[in-house]
């Protein structure tokens, strides 16, 4: 276990909280958060890894502790955009990219851009660009895509409450389970809704309809560039079952794939798997290029 720093950077005139853990000269692992979550997400990951990879986890403008400019771009484009920002601020080139919820089609978007800089993808329950494995949750959005959009929008806007978000992070697990999820997760973001972040939610769902159209380019994105590619799963999820992890296989055929006893959020419920799977990966594919120094391994960076 090493620390975690919690921090405040200006990227492009917005000041966003991120959370960093590890050594500065370390292989970098980004941490894009999902919906409707933040880099709080993270927090038992983090540490776990510090001892060989430098962590990174930025809260999105709009979202957790990061601030919500009026003139933001709150688009899965947009936030790729910032991503991509946010890595110059801080010097990084090269990076293993951690894809999860909404984090998938932001992260994707940024590895297209560049995909020399993505030493690899660790995929765990993201937004996969597969219409035909997913879950019977997306059902029910797709559902608002015939409404005309201020009506979309609206009913859309109707699930931005707290026990919607409840919903979202319990998603389906079994009841001994849903035991290790804490109620900080729902209570904690919700206490920072604002009626402009759920504006931002809003257009985040409804958008989408418009990433269907994108599918393709993530796809061949991954069937062009076969990144070493980690896929670790919970298949109780209402959004992205099991045949979701599986469709990867198409375009990563290479890809491993672990099917673990757990849901949509691995991290409150299956952290020790996911920790040790993700180290034995990364140690092959991400190493740390220098032995780490008794030194090294237990002093925080202030």
């Amino acid at each position: 276990m090493h620390p975690t720093s919690h921090r405040y950077v200006a990227v492009n005139g917005v000041d966003i909280f991120y959370r960093e853990a590890g050594r500065e000269d370390a292989p970098v692992v980004l941490l894009p958060h999902g919906y409707p979550c933040s880099s709080y997400e993270f927090r038992n990951f983090m540490p776990r890894l510090a001892d060989r990879w430098r962590l990174l986890a930025p809260d999105y403008p709009g979202a957790g502790y990061s601030a919500t400019p009026d003139d933001f771009d709150y688009s899965f484009d947009g936030y790729a955009g910032f991503l991509e920002s946010f890595l110059e601020t801080l010097g990084v080139k090269r990076f293993a990219l951690y894809l999860h919820d909404f984090g998938s089609p932001i992260g994707a978007r940024l590895a297209i851009k560049a995909p020399e800089r993505v030493a690899a993808l660790i995929i765990q329950n993201g937004d996969i660009p597969y219409e035909d494995a997913l879950g019977p949750k997306y059902a029910e959005i797709e559902k608002t895509w015939r409404l005309p959009p201020s009506d979309m929008r609206e009913k859309l806007s109707e699930a931005i409450k707290e026990e919607v978000f409840r919903e979202e992070f319990l998603n389906d697990v079994r009841p001994d389970l849903a035991e290790r999820i804490p109620p900080d997760l729902w209570t904690l973001h919700w206490s920072l809704i604002t009626p402009k972040r759920r504006e931002i939610a809003v257009g985040l769902i409804a958008g989408l309809r418009e990433n269907r159209a994108w599918f393709p380019q993530y796809r061949n994105y991954l069937n062009k560039h076969r990144p070493p590619t980690l896929i670790v799963w919970g298949p109780q999820d209402g959004y992205m079952p099991a045949e979701s992890a599986y469709a990867y296989l198409r375009d990563l055929p290479d890809a491993e794939l672990h099917l673990l006893d757990g849901g949509h959020w691995l991290l409150e419920t299956n952290l020790d798997e996911v920790v040790a799977l993700t180290r034995d990966f990364l140690d092959r594919v991400h190493p740390l290029s220098e032995p780490v120094s008794p030194r090294d391994s237990s002093e925080s960076r202030v």
